[in-house]
């Protein structure tokens, strides 16, 4: 069984001390403050990728840098290979781990695309998905709270936009994408408003043209969420190729850490979550060490409410012979 400490900011598990606090390492710079990262489930994994001196991690979507400070700040001879395909979140966690000098290595890329060169890791995480900061900024067209381009990219180099797909795209295309990453059980209906209106500009057209297509009760706010969530979900997994990179990740990864290696996948969607489940426990690489997922203790989801939904799957690469 894994032991999940309830750590709090000045554990001594984590080492965290005025100069070394990774939630504060000095001034505060502008790609901070437009990029903070708050790391969700971060005392499970911590805990659970069995963090020591001297190992060398691989942070596989650093975002603003959360997960790796704490990591970092464990002992002062760990070494983290840091990547994101998000130009914005790698320079946020330029800034947020500059206290680590060297120990740090930058590479922007899709975790799927990455080629360690022969390295092999003590441990890896992945924190998938979104992060709050791209949500929060209108600008990126990752939510529909305010007018915005409907944009999505995590990466702004590649082509692909949600206006592309939504404006050209067939309408059983798009009914496939909303069913299929999104979940979303009025699919068809959808498609068939969105093909009749568009073409849409921005984020707030789309997810008025949503509500206008739902039935009546699903308008009137009987749903839990929002109408517009799994169809905004969907087409930032499609414009990304999210599933078809994590599975390809999933693969690769763990030949990439040393025998008695860990791996930790932190999900927040039941596509991503079962995906991660059967790629684990089919690597003939790796022992399962979680059964069933790690999810937010109350105070984390009390002071964090966006983690409700994350969930932490572990494994171990097996020890040689």
């Amino acid at each position: 069984m894994l032991d999940f400490p309830k750590q709090t900011p000045h554990s001594k598990a984590l080492k965290m001390t005025s100069a070394t606090n990774p939630f504060h390492s000095g001034a505060t710079t502008e790609s901070e403050l437009d990029f903070v990262h708050v790391p969700v489930l971060s005392r499970e994994l911590i805990a659970g990728l069995a963090i020591h001196s001297g190992g060398h991690y691989l942070d596989a979507t650093v975002g603003g840098g959360g997960h790796s400070a704490l990591i970092l700040s464990v002992a002062d001879d760990i070494q983290v290979t840091a990547l994101d395909r998000d130009a914005q979140a790698l320079e946020a966690a330029q800034s947020r781990l500059a206290i680590y000098g060297k120990r740090v290595h930058y590479w922007q890329k899709n975790f799927a695309n990455f080629e360690p060169n022969g390295i092999q890791f003590d441990g890896i995480l992945a924190d998938l998905g979104v992060s709050s900061p791209q949500v929060d900024h209108p600008q990126r067209g990752f939510s529909f709270r305010n007018p915005a381009p409907l944009d999505m990219r995590m990466d702004q180099e590649q082509s692909l936009t949600a206006a592309e797909l939504i404006n050209t795209s067939p309408e059983a295309e798009l009914a496939d994408i909303f069913y299929t990453y999104g979940e979303e059980r009025f699919s068809r209906r959808i498609a068939r408003r969105i093909v009749a209106e568009r073409p849409f500009e921005t984020t707030t057209e789309l997810a008025a043209a949503v509500v206008r297509s739902m039935p009546r009760q699903a308008r009137a706010g009987k749903y839990r969420i929002h109408p517009a969530t799994r169809v905004f979900q969907a087409l930032r997994i499609a414009v990304n190729a999210e599933l078809t990179a994590l599975e390809t990740f999933l693969i690769k990864a763990p030949t990439w850490l040393k025998p008695g290696g860990k791996i930790g996948i932190i999900s927040f969607h039941s596509l991503e979550d079962r995906l991660v489940k059967h790629s684990l426990r089919n690597n003939q690489e790796l022992q399962v060490l979680t059964k069933k997922p790690i999810v937010p203790q109350k105070d984390e989801i009390a002071t964090n409410p966006r983690a409700r939904s994350a969930k932490l799957r572990l494994a171990q690469r097996w020890l040689s012979a």
